[in-house]
């Protein structure tokens, strides 16, 4: 799959961008992603099948690595407007597909749960730079896209912050609120005075979510909470009731 999407990536890489150097970008952001598949994958994901899931999820990262190509044309693009709305708006969709067809099929993995998530983090940060670069917007707009790769860091220095996360419905909430907020921005004609405030509202979701997790590993780390199992694509947490005692003898 991955050799058969790279003439449609580089190609559309070339045209969004309107030149070679759309193409090029395109191709090594396209390269990166697949070599990144092939490392974790074996250790990861414990099926013999890469699932459809998967699939989509690697359709989805072909249609970021596109349109991080398109941040090297300024404003008046002939792909700005509602054909970039569209755009965006068919990778937002495809991203409850995923895990539907990871849970339906059986082949929910570790390694998938990851790239759904990181695909999910590149998309948004691609979508700010869009904002800034080709739309106008002020570098505010950053602050939507780079929550995710701060936590990171923010782990390298405090390692708490690298424990597993519970799955949280609030959580994919949040990304999906923050992915639709951003297409929302590119609709042609929005108010500045909406685009604005429709950044805060997201701004601020995102800022509870991510303390949110913080405060959690933090206590988790303090307390001694194990970690929690690894989460399938798409799947909230169960927690089962506790054991009824035994009578005593």
């Amino acid at each position: 799959m991955a050799l058969a999407l790279a003439p449609a990536v580089i190609l559309c890489g070339w045209f969004v961008a309107g030149g070679v150097s759309g193409a090029v970008m395109a191709g090594m952001l396209w390269g990166g992603v697949m070599a990144a598949v092939r490392t974790f994958l074996p250790a990861y994901h414990p099926h013999r099948r890469f699932g459809a899931a998967n699939g989509v999820t690697t359709l989805r990262a072909a249609g970021v690595a596109v349109l991080a190509a398109a941040t090297l044309h300024g404003p008046g693009d002939p792909f700005d407007g509602w054909p970039l709305v569209a755009a965006i708006a068919a990778l937002l969709a495809l991203d409850g597909v995923d895990g539907t067809l990871a849970r339906r099929t059986g082949l929910a993995s570790r390694f998938g749960a990851r790239f759904d998530m990181e695909v999910d983090a590149a998309f948004a940060l691609v979508l700010t730079l869009l904002l800034w670069r080709t739309q106008g917007m002020g570098a505010w707009v950053l602050l939507l896209g780079l929550p995710r790769y701060a936590f990171v860091l923010a782990g390298r220095i405090v390692p708490s912050l690298t424990r597993d996360l519970p799955p949280s419905w609030a959580r994919k909430a949040v990304c999906v609120q923050q992915i639709a907020t951003l297409c929302l921005l590119f609709v042609p004609g929005l108010p500045q005075e909406w685009a604005f405030w429709l950044g805060v509202a997201a701004v601020a979701t995102l800022a509870w979510s991510f303390g949110r997790d913080i405060l959690w590993l933090r206590r988790a780390a303090t307390t001694g909470t194990p970690r929690p199992a690894a989460p399938p694509q798409g799947t909230p947490v169960h927690r089962a009731p506790p054991p009824r005692p035994r009578p005593q003898p």
